[in-house]
């Protein structure tokens, strides 16, 4: 099976994606959620069916904008806004018992601007130490540093990709960027790899076996022999994923999104981006 010949048609695929991602990035930006600009989160149960516009209304009469109410169970709700003092929760506490005198009050949590700093940074830095590590280990595990910056290629192809996939999903949906998104990108990278490093061992070991094969060839052969494994593995966690971003409830819908987006870039990349950088890298050295 010759895959690689369709190299300038997924470069030209990669690119576009990546461009629309840019595009998203720069023009339509982020909705990020209090993990990472501050505020308050409000979990509260009613003891009577309530509808989301009288819960907006009620906090609109106490001048508080809620930016997101979240259905979470029957009655339950998860109501985010921007910080208040201990004035205005008893308040709203007391607007809410004329409202109905037997709600139950669930969870109070109020995240600073700076925490939500410090986890963006904290997320930058692991982005780029496990770039960084992971060069290092496949270039060193191959003995050819070119796999280990194809596979980082990849992996930023994939990140890329993943972020500005959810600026658009934020603009034309309201999803939001929080904790679960971060560990959602972190996944993304360690399933980004997984395929890329199968395929990249089955080149070694026929390498190994045949070492005047020419490159393309070489590539062809161990995609080939690799892709039924590569799908089926990766075809198991999208309808799982799937199923979650259907069914599932409100709090990991997103997060279920980023993980489902993050696999069918993945297992894309493994094939469409990380061997024919190899590719590219084997021609220009062999050109020099």
């Amino acid at each position: 099976m010759n895959i690689m010949k369709f190299r300038p048609l997924f470069f030209v695929i990669s690119i576009l994606l990546i461009g629309f991602a840019v595009f998203s990035m720069i023009f339509w930006r982020f909705k990020p959620s209090i993990d990472f600009v501050g505020g308050t989160v409000w979990e509260l149960k009613f003891s009577k069916q309530v509808e989301t516009q009288e819960i907006d209304k009620l906090f609109g009469d106490n001048q508080v904008v809620l930016s997101t109410i979240t259905p979470i169970d029957d009655n339950q709700y998860s109501l985010k806004f921007a910080n208040i003092d201990s004035d205005k929760k008893a308040l709203l506490t007391e607007s809410i018992k004329v409202f109905d005198a037997d709600f139950e009050e669930l969870k109070f949590e109020t995240l600073g601007p700076s925490l939500g700093k410090e986890l963006l940074r904290k997320t930058i830095v692991a982005i780029v130490l496990s770039a960084f590590f992971l060069f290092l280990f496949i270039g060193r595990r191959f003995k050819d540093f070119s796999f280990g910056i194809s596979a980082v290629i990849a992996m930023f192809h994939d990140t890329i990709i993943l972020i500005g996939s959810f600026s658009a999903l934020g603009h034309f949906f309201n999803a939001e960027l929080d904790a679960l998104f971060v560990t959602a990108v972190l996944t993304t990278l360690s399933s980004s790899v997984h395929d890329t490093v199968v395929t990249f061992d089955r080149i070694r070991e026929l390498k190994k076996n045949n070492y005047k094969i020419e490159w393309t060839e070489l590539a062809n052969q161990a995609v080939t022999e690799t892709l039924t494994r590569s799908i089926n593995n990766s075809m198991t966690i999208i309808f799982m994923l799937t199923a979650l971003v259907a069914l599932g409830g409100q709090t990991t819908r997103w997060f279920a999104t980023a993980l489902l987006i993050g696999v069918v870039s993945g297992t894309y990349s493994s094939i469409g981006v990380a061997i024919p950088s190899v590719l590219f890298f084997k021609k220009r050295a062999k050109r020099k």
